[in-house]
């Protein structure tokens, strides 16, 4: 499995996620992840150039600037998220993040990527998820920290991105009580999925990556270990894993499926499914 998705990676990816695999099941360095997100990075401390596929263009993005802290996350390396951090309170001072800038509507970009400098839940609790994930203490992170909560505590309308993005905020912010009662709270939300593609959501295991996750409790094990099955059997006959929802340029198929198959092969790993 790891080695047909090896040669998947060696044909179709991007530096990043050919390093990204390299450092996760070949020892590979952890430096050379680095290197490869910064060259996504502009002047002004946030990151641009397509480092998040759907969102093609130079402007520094949230979308890109999440994809970036998540990769230092993934290769422990909290001190390159102080330029994102220095970013995000120039752009975002209030704490609030919106999907997408003004400044990328002369650049290409998915249908569904707003540029409209309009803050919300979506991506400031996975931006907010991140940065706690490297242990990041800075006062617009306290902003934004408390932005989530109080936008999580009202939340009774949503769809599975957002109830995602909630949960992965949950899954990292420190208050642990605090985290635990509210995630008990969304498992009984029912997200709305009118207007996504057909064929289009979350798996069980989007929502509870690891086997630490809040998300985890809301299904049982039946139902998680069929989840489970469904991803160890959905690598395809090229070695790479799909992704569910659509590819608005045909470059970006091959972005995203790379990102995919590393994902799908660590949430196997987490879960004991490979070695």
């Amino acid at each position: 499995m790891i080695e047909q998705a090896r040669t998947f990676l060696w044909h179709n990816a991007r530096t990043l996620e050919q390093r990204w695999f390299e450092h996760a099941f070949r020892g590979g360095s952890a430096e050379h992840v680095v290197q490869a997100v910064l060259a996504y990075r502009n002047d002004d401390g946030g990151y641009g150039y397509g480092l998040e596929p759907d969102h093609r263009g130079p402007t520094s993005q949230p979308l890109h600037a999440l994809r970036a802290l998540q990769m230092f996350g993934e290769v422990n390396a909290p001190e390159h998220a102080e330029s994102i951090l220095a970013w995000l309170t120039g752009t975002c001072p209030d704490g609030s993040v919106p999907f997408g800038m003004s400044t990328s509507k002369d650049h290409p970009k998915a249908p569904w990527v707003a540029a409209d400098d309009e803050g919300g839940l979506l991506l400031t609790a996975q931006i907010a998820a991140a940065l706690h994930a490297l242990g990041a203490a800075d006062p617009w992170l306290d902003k934004a920290t408390g932005y989530c909560w109080q936008e999580i505590e009202k939340l009774e309308n949503t769809h599975p991105y957002e109830l995602r993005a909630a949960v992965m905020f949950l899954d990292e912010v420190p208050d642990r009580a605090r985290a635990e009662l509210a995630a008990e709270k969304l498992r009984h939300l029912k997200p709305s999925t009118e207007g996504y593609a057909d064929g289009e959501g979350l798996e069980l295991h989007i929502y509870a990556p690891k086997p630490s996750s809040l998300a985890r409790a809301w299904f049982t094990d039946e139902e998680f270990g069929q989840d489970l099955d469904e991803l160890q059997n959905g690598q395809q006959e090229d070695g790479g894993w799909n992704f569910a929802f659509p590819a608005f340029t045909p470059i970006v198929d091959f972005e995203w499926r790379s990102i995919a198959t590393v994902d799908a092969l660590l949430t196997l790993r987490r879960y004991g499914r490979i070695s």
